[in-house]
């Protein structure tokens, strides 16, 4: 077993929940980062090219004055469209990927006590593939559904926001523990969503917390993520304002601007990741809670022992 191997199967209280989350990320974050980074990597590169031609295109549209290339004239719409639907398809495919990858790693690391294969993981995936993209389709009309009911409550005063973020932290809770279900109890779609809704509604209050503590941290590793890009672009464009120099028209600017943008939507994306990751500590703590699996196993050898 690894020495570094932290016990997720456990009848925690919500305090110790989240302890476990950081104790993970603790002894297992640059081992969970190179992997994550291992297959995100085309996501990536995409987000750059994304991220460069909404720069390029709002610039453009700002300026009105664009040029690309050998002094060729564009529509900058096109760039900025263009732009528009990669980050689409980006933000889709990386979620997808993201929530795959992330539950799956953590039941690998259950199952061999601590030890990742990766190939484990792409098999695990892949096994899974059917039961995700049916899900992930059965989650977009859900998620209409919340983005309708979120519109009508938000002209309620207070008590409508209330209810959209209750609302947001029960989908993402919904869609996380579903996840794990799939990959850690190896459930067809039917089964693991209706264990999804269980543990979320029979948990509602714990749930709910523990999104909004975990929200509140990802946006946090979000802040400090891109707080650097955040203040060199800021000291760039005072002191560009203050030589009137043409921002838009600026090559440096726009590459600037571009790697500005790409830091914030790549740390989106990971803090996603990590959130499903934090998602899957309390799935394992919640089935416990339910089955006491873990735990009667534990008793069960100890009596053979003796």
């Amino acid at each position: 077993m690894n020495e570094k191997y932290i016990e997720l199967r456990t009848r925690s209280t919500f305090g110790d929940i989240i302890n476990t989350y950081f104790l993970f990320l603790k002894h297992n974050f640059k081992a969970y980062t190179n992997l994550y980074l291992r297959y995100n990597a085309i996501s990536i590169i995409l987000t750059l090219i994304c991220s460069y031609l909404l720069v390029t295109g709002f610039m453009g549209l700002v300026s009105r004055d664009f040029r690309f290339g050998m002094g060729n004239n564009v529509a900058t719409d096109n760039y900025f469209i263009a732009g528009a639907i990669i980050l689409f398809l980006v933000v889709f495919i990386t979620s997808l990927i993201n929530y795959s990858f992330s539950s799956a790693y953590l039941a690998e690391y259950v199952k061999n006590d601590g030890e990742i294969v990766s190939k484990n993981i792409w098999k695990s995936i892949l096994r899974n593939i059917g039961t995700i993209i049916l899900f992930i389709l059965i989650g977009g009309l859900l998620y209409i559904v919340y983005i309708i009911i979120s519109m009508v409550v938000s002209f309620i005063p207070l008590l409508g926001m209330i209810i959209q973020y209750g609302l947001s932290f029960t989908m993402t809770a919904i869609f996380g523990l579903t996840f794990m279900s799939i990959f850690s109890t190896k459930k067809g779609f039917g089964e693991a969503i209706s264990e999804g809704f269980d543990l979320t509604f029979s948990n509602f209050w714990r749930v709910i917390l523990f999104g909004l503590v975990i929200g509140i941290l990802n946006l946090m590793i979000t802040a400090l993520i891109i707080s650097v890009p955040t203040f060199i672009i800021g000291i760039y464009s005072y002191f560009s304002v203050d030589s009137n120099v043409d921002i838009t028209s600026s090559t440096f600017a726009t590459l600037l601007f571009t790697f500005g943008f790409a830091a914030f939507l790549l740390s989106f994306i990971y803090t996603q990741a990590l959130s499903q990751i934090s998602y899957g500590i309390l799935y394992y703590n919640l089935y416990e809670v339910k089955h006491n699996v873990f735990l009667q196993k534990k008793i069960d050898q100890i009596g053979a022992n003796e």
